[in-house]
């Protein structure tokens, strides 16, 4: 039988991180192309405890169905959350509990993007939101990064050559694939562009909590005064994201539309898993799991960079992220970055090549994601040192 397909998810094609991942099944491949945890970053002991206790203190309420909106007092504690660490929601806000800060940008496309509207993105931007937004058939258009966030003379000109722009997507705190962090004054003039043109901002924030070095910068929520901004939040970098529990704070019109929307794709954000979400938080030391993070990463990301700098081509430059789980080298004029990500997989080592992060893919780009939050201490200095000899053969 000759099976059709929607027109939307006909011109969808495989995300080139997870075919990637296909070679790291092999257990001699060192793998810098994932973006996941770290494994000891896990709190397994606790997150034992806390499911024990719930199954056996309210099974009835873990085990049945729930409201759309999500666990109330999560949704509470969420609320205050945000407002202590990060200064967001006014009185127009609610908060939605998601199934992983993934699912609140299809939700969000979902509920505010026709066929043929236009979502400008950073570009590079996480291969994951693009491939949603092309789901809904929207166009969508890059804007180049500077080093302390997007080009904001390039975001004015997309923005007048797009009249048909919904929002903008922006991930504001070590941007993936970059790490790049964008500046207070950017934010700001991110702001103000989007309340001059009429659209939207999406403000994705996996990674906020993971801040290395250097001082927090507000993030563009918190300077919300005219409801124009949708945040996301996740607990998949700091707690688990095989839990699938993120959050959207959003003025409340936009809230009750996403829910609809949210009904019809799953009915509600698994109740264990906000449960376990909810009692970590009003229980133990978030604080203080959130500086053993920090630790874990920082030490991570300072091996692997200082690894690169000892044995990497000059001529190969890299990002200096302040937090989260990925850095971005780029190499050097005239290089063939493809040929590159295919030799460091034939010499077991996996990267993920940068065309993945582009809006459009044909463009050309000489800069490749590394990823130190996955490998272990001695995979990153023997990954390193196979990518340095390449950068020395290759360039």
């Amino acid at each position: 039988m000759k099976y059709q397909f929607s027109q939307k998810i006909d011109s969808l094609q495989p995300s080139a991180i997870r075919e990637i991942l296909k070679a790291t099944a092999d257990p001699s491949v060192i793998s810098f192309a994932a973006g996941n945890p770290a494994p000891e970053a896990f709190p397994v002991e606790t997150v034992q405890k806390i499911a024990a206790e719930i199954l056996q203190e309210n099974p009835v309420l873990a085990l049945q169905y729930s409201v759309t909106e999500g666990y109330t007092p999560l949704r509470d504690r969420l609320a205050v959350h945000v407002k202590e660490r990060y200064g967001i929601g006014q009185d127009f806000d609610q908060v939605l509990v998601v199934s992983g800060a993934q699912q609140g940008i299809c939700l969000t496309a979902h509920c505010l993007v026709d066929d043929g509207d236009t979502i400008i993105c950073e570009s590079p931007s996480f291969i994951g939101s693009l491939n949603a937004f092309r789901s809904f058939r929207s166009q969508l258009v890059g804007v180049e990064m500077d080093d302390d966030g997007i080009n904001i003379e390039k975001l004015e000109a997309a923005l007048k050559a797009n009249p048909r722009t919904k929002f903008i997507y922006t991930i504001p705190n070590f941007q993936n694939p970059t790490g790049i962090t964008m500046s207070l004054e950017k934010r700001r003039e991110v702001y103000r562009l989007a309340l001059q043109y009429g659209v939207m901002i999406l403000e994705d924030n996996p990674y906020g909590e993971l801040r290395i070095k250097g001082e927090p910068v507000p993030t563009i929520k918190s300077l919300d005064t005219e409801g124009i901004v949708i945040y996301c939040g996740s607990f998949s970098k700091v707690l688990s994201p095989g839990l699938r529990v993120g959050y959207v704070v959003a003025p409340r019109e936009i809230v009750a539309k996403l829910t609809v929307a949210k009904q019809c794709a799953d009915v509600h954000t698994t109740i264990l898993s906000q449960l376990i979400c909810d009692k970590f938080l009003a229980e133990y030391d978030f604080d203080a799991h959130i500086k053993g993070l920090q630790d874990i990463y920082r030490k991570k990301a300072n091996l692997m960079i200082g690894e690169i700098d000892k044995k990497f081509n000059p001529a190969v430059s890299h990002t200096d992220p302040e937090g989260g789980l990925f850095l971005w080298c780029t190499l050097p004029e005239g290089a063939d970055m493809m040929a590159f990500c295919q030799a460091a997989v034939e010499n077991h080592v996996a990267v993920v090549p940068g065309t993945a992060f582009l809006t459009d893919e044909s463009e050309p780009t000489r800069s490749v994601r590394l990823n130190y939050s996955t490998p272990t201490d001695e995979q990153i200095v023997k990954g390193i040192d196979i990518l340095g000899g390449l950068t020395y053969k290759l360039f």
